[in-house]
This record gives structure tokens, sequence and C-alpha cells, in this order.
């Protein structure tokens, strides 16, 4: 579809990966729904974290709608292209996930419950995909910048794991959890999409099991 060769399910070595580009995609200077800056420096002591859940589109509104959500913003991370493209992303051969960007205040909305809309928002357990949304790409992420986070987000996982065993669901949970990999914002017409487009595409579905209190 794009020009390039697929590669749906399978993550790309360094030998196989495009090479990307030194500019960074440009965006728009301020979110369009809050009207707050989308660059760094955010406001000292806000958290930050990236999180896959498929689709960024559905994806980014569902953390925007978050009181105590400073900064929603759609990008790619977890792979080894530096700046790629959509289109890029979309051959598989980035290795990138589609994220949304959650920059918040932790004195209005913990960092618990981003994770509780994080895993009660998709399916966890679908591997390379979401839905009829597959590749590598739609996986199933959480990328954190804290030890702190990292603690919480492994213990949400396994709290949410023994809550879908409890009810009946039988995979095992596929979510990648790792550390504060660099983020690549994506193309100004992704960003806030469902805002500006009220109709558009949005994938998000998850299991209607709510994740245990701490």
């Amino acid at each position: 579809m794009f020009g390039f060769k697929k590669s749906k399910l399978n993550l790309p070595g360094p030998e196989e990966a495009l090479a990307g580009r030194a500019e960074a995609i440009q965006v728009p200077p301020r979110h369009f729904v809050n009207g707050h800056p989308m660059l760094p420096p955010y406001p000292e002591g806000f958290g930050r974290v990236l999180l896959g859940l498929g689709c960024f589109w559905g994806a980014e509104r569902r953390f925007w709608q978050l009181p105590g959500v400073y900064l929603t913003a759609v990008g790619y991370a977890g792979g080894l292209t530096p700046n790629p493209t959509y289109e890029e992303v979309c051959s598989g051969l980035t290795g990138h996930a589609e994220v949304v960007l959650v920059v918040h205040d932790p004195e209005y909305i913990a960092f618990r419950d981003l994770l509780a809309v994080f895993w009660e928002s998709h399916d966890p357990t679908q591997g390379m995909r979401q839905g009829n949304d597959i590749g590598t790409q739609y996986r199933s992420a959480i990328y954190v910048t804290t030890p702190e986070q990292k603690a919480e987000a492994l213990s949400s996982r396994d709290s949410y794991q023994q809550a879908l065993d409890r009810t009946g669901h039988t995979r095992p949970i596929t979510t990648e959890i790792g550390e504060d990999p660099a983020f690549y914002f994506a193309e100004a017409y992704h960003q806030q999409y469902l805002a500006k487009n009220p109709q558009g595409y949005c994938g998000l579905a998850g299991l209607n099991v709510k994740l245990p209190p701490a």
C-alpha cells in the first residue's frame, strides 16, 4: 500500500529498519482541545507516560477527556527508526507502536487512574493487533519515565491478568512495558484527530473488566 515490504506481525531487526531522518516532524504549537503548548518543557512536577492501545486516534481522545490530564499528543515509540512518517510506521519496518503521550498533574489524577483507563479501554491480550487493526504498530504498550511508574505498571498488569482470569478470559496479557524510549510526534493531522473529525474512526474496544483497586 505504501510502497514498502509489509512485516505485519514481527518487529524488524536493525538491518531491516528504515533509516528515517534527522528532522523532527512539525506539530501545531498548541493542543487543539485545551490550548496547552504541545512541545516541552511541561509544568514541573507533572507526570509523563507513553501508552499504546492500538490506533492512536481514539486512544488520545480517551485521555484528553480525563480531569487532571494536562496534555495529550500522538506519536511513535518503541522502535528503531528516527522521526518516522505514518506511512513508514504502517509498513512494519520501523518497529514503532502508535502511542499517546499523556502529561498529567498527579495532584488531580494518579498514575494508577491512568493505568485503569489504559487496561479497561482496549484488549491487552491480542499481541500485534487491536481488533481489525493488524500490525506491530497496534501492539499494547506502556513506556514509563520513572522507576515508580514501572513498578506500578507491572503491578497493575499482574492485577489485571488476575481479573481477566477470574472472568474467564483465557489469553495472557501481551502488553510491552518498557522504559522511556524516544518519542516522535506524529504528523499534525493526527493530533487530536477526533476533535477535528468527530465522526472519524475509533477502534477502541475493551473487555468489560475493571482493574482491581491497588
